[in-house]
């Protein structure tokens, strides 16, 4: 039986709807993952709605609850997945408790989604970037910033491909062998209804030899703002690496394609809901998570992506 399967997620809760925690647990169960989760807040919904009201876990009572864990001695982890974060005490506990993990299991994979900010705009405070950069960021194994987080992290404007997989390369520097780049600004071949991913992964195999993939993404648009999406494809490329773990390519095409079956099924329910004409409500836009279990279990390849480059050395 496969147990190098269980992962720890500290992300946000919410009782209803789909961010956080609960967009990446019932997809990473429905692929055989164990899930521990740690809360990291509890809301009553996404911050999107007119109204949010709920509570927030304090550095100290995420290590009380990780204490907890470590006295039964199943502090055990094969992944660790966060996102989301607002406080750097309560980041930097986050980064106590990957570096014990990661001592207990040295091939513990860390997937790490850098949420700052978005369209040049940080959203979290801006005494967070340190702390990514020189604390979060070098235990990352995986990393899915969007293009501005990846600009902010690297100190570096982002104009072009060439760019692009010139930022990529350095945060690979800072620690990371696989980097997506989950949305950026840059055109698409395709026209203006694409959005551009970019991914790179470099690999020291265990004989010292080294490959590095880098691929290219058209995403199709879609005319809506949807919440929780980085969180499932955070959570998705975390799977879709475990079962591809030297082929970006196959990882980065299953995780967007089971993006684009949720986001349509999401899009076409809101749209049925709120009727010819009007704008779908944030709780008419969650997710269509469970109603999607079939296409994240085995999601048909809506999206290709372009290998630019492939080197073994």
């Amino acid at each position: 039986p496969e147990e190098k399967c269980r992962v720890l997620s500290i992300q946000s809760h919410v009782v209803r709807g789909y961010v956080g925690n609960k967009s990446a647990t019932f997809p990473l169960q429905v692929l055989g993952f164990e899930v521990d989760s740690i809360n990291s807040v509890q809301f009553s919904n996404h911050t999107g709605y007119a109204h949010w009201k709920g509570q927030v876990l304090t550095a100290d009572e995420l290590n009380v609850l990780y204490e907890g864990i470590k006295l039964n001695k199943v502090n055990h982890y094969d992944y660790i997945l966060t996102g989301y974060s607002r406080d750097t005490s309560f980041l930097e506990t986050v980064v106590d408790i990957i570096q014990e993990l990661k001592k207990a299991n040295p091939s513990l994979v860390y997937v790490c989604d850098p949420v700052m900010g978005d369209h040049g705009a940080m959203y979290v405070p801006e005494n967070l970037l340190p702390v990514y950069r020189d604390k979060v960021v070098p235990l990352a194994d995986i990393l899915t910033p969007n293009q501005f987080e990846a600009e902010l992290l690297t100190g570096r404007k982002v104009n072009t491909q060439e760019d692009a997989f010139e930022v990529m390369d350095l945060l690979h520097k800072m620690g990371p062998e696989t980097v997506v780049l989950t949305s950026s600004d840059l055109p698409s071949k395709k026209g203006d209804q694409f959005l551009v991913a970019l991914g790179s992964q470099k690999i020291v195999k265990p004989d010292g030899s080294k490959t590095s993939q880098k691929i290219c993404m058209d995403i199709p648009k879609v005319d809506a703002v949807f919440v929780g999406t980085g969180d499932l494809f955070a959570a998705m490329l975390l799977a879709w690496t475990h079962h591809h773990p030297k082929d970006l390519k196959a990882a980065c095409e299953k995780t967007v394609s089971v993006m684009h079956h949720v986001i349509k099924r999401t899009i076409t329910y809101a749209n049925e809901m709120a009727g010819p004409g009007k704008r779908p409500s944030p709780a008419q836009l969650e997710l269509r998570m469970v109603q999607s279990k079939a296409d994240i279990e085995n999601p048909a390849i809506v999206v290709e992506a372009k290998v630019l480059h492939k080197s073994s050395q």
